[in-house]
């Protein structure tokens, strides 16, 4: 049989839509990287200090984890070989499990393989059509995705903004109501007022999902997370909160979970196709886990250290020009956000900064909303007192020097 196909095809428009992406300095490119000592890393072959790394605690290098996932894969191998519920739950992973519960002080956890399957996955197994969920403005985008492919009616209301929020949750006459959040927001590094969302969701019935990838580790006694923070673990968890927490960033390592509810947690099991329907996570990972828990346990150290040099970072920004138009954003945590504006701007910033040594990713729309740009600050307890010191210093001689348009993308 003979296909005639349409001429022109839609592929041949791939090339120009391209083009526009990068007249709008929206294109992106991937850097190779190798890590090297504390917070410097070689990017595209050229040794740099980075700002760009999740990894708060500084132990993704660390050599206990190193040595741990070694050590795993004498016993495990590599791979996990299948699903968990055919035959990837090892051992390794159920320990695990056990162990993450206890540490963010709540009935049970499920591990999944990443963080942005756990969400695309579990929103969809809570909810679905007739139901109702609730996303703030500024959730992360696989909060945004798995609220998508759940089916389930979305109510999108400004960022923080509980009074909104209450009017959509008051006004709703869905049964099964669903507030999804972010606890510390990825791109603007404020944490959401946790105890009022929680007080919201039990005078509406309705079940609260927090998102705590940028505050496990770092946040609350031990670093147990934004939860803990708020000092609604233990004793005084709800039910109707579902904590979610991802591994590569503070943890070190990758992965994710979800931890709440016995009950809720075995649905999620049951009905999660991110979980039914994958592989499994590596044993070997999970195992360097358990390791990474007992390291953030005990690192006071490191958050105290981390704490320095954001203190040290938003104070050293203060004596920049007022008159750029560029605009800290307040947060006490990790993710410091300063906006420049326009993608161009910004570009021309990271590309100052890159030719000074330094890497600081420019982050554009679809990330944030347009006009707001800006160079996303990613501190680290592997910073020094020194590195961020060389930050400021760059920072004052992009803001003296001018920015030109620059061809150079971020990631």
């Amino acid at each position: 049989m003979t296909v005639v196909h349409a001429s022109p095809s839609w592929l041949d428009d791939i090339p120009s839509r391209l083009a526009d992406l990068d007249q709008a300095h929206l294109l992106r490119r991937r850097r190779v990287v190798l890590p090297t000592e504390g917070a410097r890393m070689q990017v595209d072959g050229t040794t740099m200090l980075a700002f760009c790394s999740n990894d708060y605690l500084g132990l993704a290098q660390h050599p206990a984890l190193a040595e741990a996932a070694r050590e795993a894969t004498y016993s495990f191998g590599v791979g996990a070989g299948g699903s968990p519920l055919v035959s990837g739950h090892s051992a390794a992973n159920d320990a695990l499990e056990h162990e993450l519960a206890a540490f963010v002080q709540l009935p049970r956890a499920l591990y999944f393989y990443a963080g942005y399957a756990t969400n695309t996955g579990i929103i969809p197994a809570l909810v679905g059509d007739g139901d109702a969920i609730f996303s703030d403005a500024l959730n992360h985008a696989c909060l945004i995705d798995g609220a998508r492919l759940s089916r389930a009616t979305i109510h999108r209301y400004p960022h923080a903004d509980l009074a909104a929020l209450e009017a959509a949750l008051a006004t709703s006459a869905a049964r099964r109501k669903l507030v999804i959040s972010d606890a510390v927001f990825s791109m603007d590094g404020d944490l959401i007022d946790i105890p009022a969302l929680l007080a919201l969701c039990e005078r509406y019935d309705a079940l609260l999902l927090l998102d705590d990838a940028h505050g496990f580790g770092v946040l609350g006694p031990q670093g147990r997370g934004s939860l803990a923070h708020a000092g609604l673990t233990g004793a005084k968890a709800s039910r109707r909160v579902l904590y979610m927490a991802t591994l590569g960033k503070a943890a070190g390592v990758a992965g994710a979970f979800v931890a709440g509810d016995a009950a809720l947690v075995e649905w999620l099991l049951q009905k999660t196709r991110t979980y039914i329907f994958a592989t499994a996570a590596p044993p070997l990972l999970a195992t360097a886990l358990r390791k990474s828990l007992e390291l953030i346990a005990t690192a006071d150290d490191l958050r105290h250290a981390l704490h320095q040099r954001i203190a040290q970072l938003r104070n050293g920004l203060t004596t920049l020009p007022t008159n750029l138009g560029w605009h800290l954003l307040p947060s006490s945590t990790a993710v410091q956000a300063l906006v420049i504006g326009s993608n161009e701007a910004a570009l021309a910033v990271m590309e100052n900064l890159r030719q000074q040594g330094l890497w600081v990713p420019a982050i554009r729309p679809p990330t944030v909303p347009a006009g707001t740009a800006r160079l996303r600050i990613a501190l680290s307890a592997a910073h020094t007192e020194d590195d961020v010191d060389e930050l400021l210093v760059a920072l004052r001689h992009c803001a003296q020097s001018g920015t030109r348009p620059v061809a150079t993308a971020s990631v």
